[in-house]
């Protein structure tokens, strides 16, 4: 196992190389979606207004309104989560009409359901109705076409990116991939330096596949590396054990086979949501502890004249390297960028104020400010610093599956914190016991996130916060 060297950890004070190597398409694809939206939203009120017209020589007669108004909060529903809005919806316009033409099926069933068991069908004319299913169904198949040929003009028909990392496999000739060789990056599979991971979390940025050619011997360590990096990831092989395998891949068009080893970051909704969750509650909390805040860092500053913050490098999202904000509550000669010693009761470094906001969690509060930048979320695995240790052990030596957790953006607080994991972690069992909660949680559910914010309040002053 490759140990950090102090040199290494050292150098967490350096800028690390932005890897990088594509644009990120995530934003443009969200435009599409939203003008996908827009655009069914006008086919729908058009169709039901024509309809009208046509059979009641009536514009936009209101019975048929309440049809189309009723209607279109369903087939948004249905269609949001049939994919009717998605990558392949941009990239595949056969698919993209099915799947819409499938909801608006499915929310024209629903709505006369609804208004049978409500006896209000006759509020409804079913001539207008067919029409406008008919007209709409037509309309939403032309705006699909349309769309896949204005995605082919003005974005050259990439929608996605997709990264082949070549590490000594079989060939992958990936057509629209970007091709790189691991050893151009110094990538190493095998290795625990976190700089390399810093490098390999950047490498599949904004990237939405990430493809692994490797001899057999290494399948299993860059398995494990994809999982890391929260990407999704697959490697050309055979099925072989050990890989932990979420799916075979074929591309028949080069006769080669690749497992899913690590399914990415969570869908595009879901993000949406748990991104507007994350902004919505630090605006609140730093309108809300706007005076916490300020009377703070006023105390900091008057108790030595030295600066009211701390920012150290810690270890994010992708094992991504990001500067993380604190309350600052050491002597500023004593300051521990690498987080090679962890606080202990009565630290002879620790200031009076910084006492008291350790004790109280306060020196947390600047962290709100990582929210809006995107480096943390509200709730996710607590970010350590490089140069934690459990046992005299860095965390990574402790438990491989540590850099696992990171496959999430970090948080505020988490699982750990609210089951009582908190403070120095000097055996080896408070280290894993932090990691088997930070495991425990994947996915994402809003109440869930809810619940551990709301728990967090009961363990904000806790014995082993010092």
């Amino acid at each position: 196992m490759n140990r950090a060297t102090p040199q290494l950890l050292e150098a967490v004070r350096l800028q690390s190389v932005d890897s990088t190597i594509a644009p990120s398409l995530e934003r443009r694809r969200l435009r599409a979606y939203i003008v996908m939206l827009l655009v069914d939203a006008a086919l729908f009120n058009l169709s039901f207004a024509l309809a009208a017209l046509i059979w009641e020589n009536t514009w936009a007669h209101p019975r048929a309104m309440i049809a189309a108004q009723g209607m279109l909060p369903l087939f948004f529903t249905i269609a949001l989560y049939n994919r009717s809005y998605g990558v392949r919806a941009l990239n595949d316009w056969m698919f993209a009409a099915r799947q819409s033409v499938m909801a608006l099926a499915i929310s024209a069933a629903l709505l006369n359901f609804v208004a049978f068991y409500t006896k209000s069908n006759q509020d409804f004319s079913r001539a207008v109705v067919t029409i406008g299913l008919v007209l709409t169904a037509s309309l939403l198949v032309a705006s699909r076409r349309l769309m896949a040929m204005v995605v082919a003009r003005r974005w050259g028909g990439r929608i996605s990116n997709r990264l082949v990392i070549e590490d000594g496999g079989p060939s992958f000739d990936f057509t629209g991939a970007d091709h790189i060789a691991a050893a151009d990056y110094n990538l190493d599979p095998a290795s625990h330096d976190p700089f390399m991971l810093d490098r390999l979390g950047k490498l599949p940025r904004n990237q939405d596949q990430v493809v692994v050619s490797c001899p057999r011997e290494r399948r299993k360590d860059w398995a494990f590396l994809l999982k890391s990096a929260g990407v999704y990831g697959e490697i050309v092989s055979q099925p072989a054990h050990g890989l932990g395998v979420m799916g075979v891949h074929r591309y028949d068009e080069f006769g080669r086979t690749t497992l899913v080893v690590s399914t990415g970051p969570l869908a595009l909704r879901v993000r949406v949501l748990k991104r507007g969750f994350d902004v919505v509650v630090a605006a609140l909390a730093l309108l809300a502890l706007s005076p916490v805040l300020l009377v703070t860092a006023l105390l900091i500053k008057l108790e030595d004249g030295g600066p009211v913050l701390f920012v150290q490098r810690r270890l994010g999202r992708g094992n991504q390297f990001f500067e993380m904000f604190k309350f600052r509550s050491m002597r500023e000669d004593k300051l521990d960028h690498a987080g090679d010693r962890s606080a202990a009761r009565h630290d002879e470094r620790v200031t009076r104020i910084g006492a008291f906001i350790r004790r109280t969690s306060i020196d947390e509060l600047p962290q709100l400010f990582n929210v809006p930048s995107g480096d943390m979320s509200i709730v996710g695995p607590r970010p350590h610093a490089l140069g934690s240790r459990a046992n005299n052990k860095y965390f990574w030596e402790v438990d491989r599956t540590y850099w696992q957790r990171h496959c999430l953006k970090p948080g505020l607080t988490g699982l750990a914190q609210v089951r009582g994991h908190r403070g120095a972690t000097e055996q080896e069992k408070d280290l894993i016991d932090r990691l088997q909660s930070d495991l425990n949680f994947a996915g994402w559910s809003l109440l869930r996130d809810v619940g551990i914010v709301l728990r967090t309040a009961r363990v904000l002053i806790h014995k082993n916060a010092f």
